[in-house]
């Protein structure tokens, strides 16, 4: 999306969160109505105003660094992540707020048609109770502590999702062998090193045979991975460390001097995977040996719907025995769903990531949803067709909204197993 789109969204939200914030000041008034101290009913009223209308002017006011060359660095992101939080808790206080004033114009109507006045407001209208903002509060709580929650603590919270697949053609000597995959670094959001690094210290401390990194290692810029460059070169495997890009790693959402400028910016970027140790794929394979068998890891640039599209399979597999047993690491899930499950080249698993589980929904035994699931058939976890297995990685970091709150940063790994017949 261009500046100028975002710049009108940005502007219709902020218009919205302003006259959430009349309205809210208003529930807040008769929440307080009864308070004796003066001081303490303006703290409460007058204090949110300012505050709310505060973070908006602010948010906009840093519109430009979305899109400038240095793009959303993560004051940013704070700013932005705070303007959603009041957004969303103002919207839950404003509807439940709706709700009573919609009950008082019907009772209104009624009053009318009885010629009755309300003994309270000496009106046909009867005046908010404040049992509706006492409720409109408590429910508001809920999203604006999540959302802190998310901010804090949620973003470095990571977990490690294990998965065992089973193949009846997976050659024998690699046969419990163990792949660590991370996807969506977005290093330009980071604002805690030492939580980063506890991170890579438990993708470490998993000691599996392969690491792969599935695309996204900036948010725009290569710039960004710099200050983190010796925290994620520890990351080592003894099969080795392969890399492939994400759409956010080809520097399309912000704006550049030139064309010169954002080639070059790609080819610094590309640099860096080398001085991190990762091998980076780009449309191409290569075998890996064990005991003298071998299986193909397959990388590709970014191909996704509605999204970049540049990654090209059929070169990537040029030179591919199509009896191999296939890994291909492919950043964005619906490049699997259009071009890979039935592809007859016949890719045994594909790693994918992109979609962050939108950083936000819930995970249990029984039940799982995030907003993504709304764009994305397959956003997080493991996905298959007969015996395709595709596997979406809920990513490391974190992207615009700085935090994460039921969809955790994940480790993933897998453990490719020789299924008896």
């Amino acid at each position: 999306m261009h500046k100028g789109g975002f710049l009108k969204i940005f502007l219709i939200l902020a218009v919205v969160s302003f006259l959430f914030d009349w309205y809210v000041f208003k529930g807040l008034k008769t929440f307080t109505n009864n308070w004796q101290s003066q001081v303490a009913r303006a703290i409460v009223t007058w204090g949110f105003l300012v505050v709310s209308v505060g973070v908006t002017i602010v948010f906009l006011i840093g519109f430009g660094s979305f899109t400038t060359a240095k793009g959303m660095l993560p004051f940013h992101e704070w700013m932005l992540s705070l303007f959603l939080t009041f957004f969303i808790t103002k919207l839950i206080f404003v509807l439940v707020l709706f709700l009573g004033d919609i009950g008082r114009g019907v009772a209104g109507i009624v009053n009318v048609a009885n010629k009755h006045k309300d003994s309270v407001s000496n009106g046909y209208i009867p005046a908010r109770r404040k049992f509706i903002s006492e409720l409109a509060i408590l429910l508001a709580a809920f999203p604006f502590f999540g959302f802190f929650y998310a901010m804090f603590r949620g973003k470095y919270d990571y977990r490690v999702h294990r998965q065992t697949l089973y193949y009846e053609d997976l050659p024998e000597a690699f046969d419990g062998f163990t792949i660590t995959q991370i996807s969506d670094i977005h290093s330009g959001s980071f604002d805690n090193i030492n939580a980063v690094q506890k991170g890579i210290d438990l993708a470490n401390a998993q000691k599996s045979d392969l690491f792969v990194f599935t695309g996204d290692l900036v948010n725009n810029a290569a710039f960004e991975i710099e200050p983190y460059m010796a925290n994620f070169s520890q990351l080592r495997a003894p099969y080795g460390q392969f890399s492939i890009l994400g759409n956010h790693d080809y520097g399309d959402y912000i704006q550049w001097d030139s064309e010169a400028e954002k080639a070059a910016n790609l080819d610094k970027l590309k640099a860096h995977h080398k001085a991190l140790g990762y091998r980076l794929l780009l449309d191409e394979n290569l075998e890996l040996e064990k005991n003298g068998q071998k299986i193909s890891l397959i990388g590709v640039q970014n191909w996704g719907r509605g999204f970049i599209q540049i990654g090209n399979l059929d070169k990537a597999l040029q030179g591919v025995d199509p009896k191999a047993f296939k890994i291909l690491l492919s950043h964005d899930p619906t490049h699997w769903e259009e071009q890979v499950r039935y592809n007859p080249a016949n890719i045994h698993l594909t790693l994918a990531g992109h979609t962050h589980g939108a950083q936000f929904g819930v995970e249990t035994a029984g039940f799982r949803w995030s907003p993504v699931q709304y764009r994305y058939l397959d956003w997080a976890g493991l996905a298959h067709e007969q015996d395709r297995y595709l596997y979406v990685n809920r990513g490391f970091g974190f992207l615009a909204f700085s935090g994460r709150l039921g969809i955790w940063p994940e480790i993933t790994v897998i453990t490719l197993k020789k299924k008896v017949a």
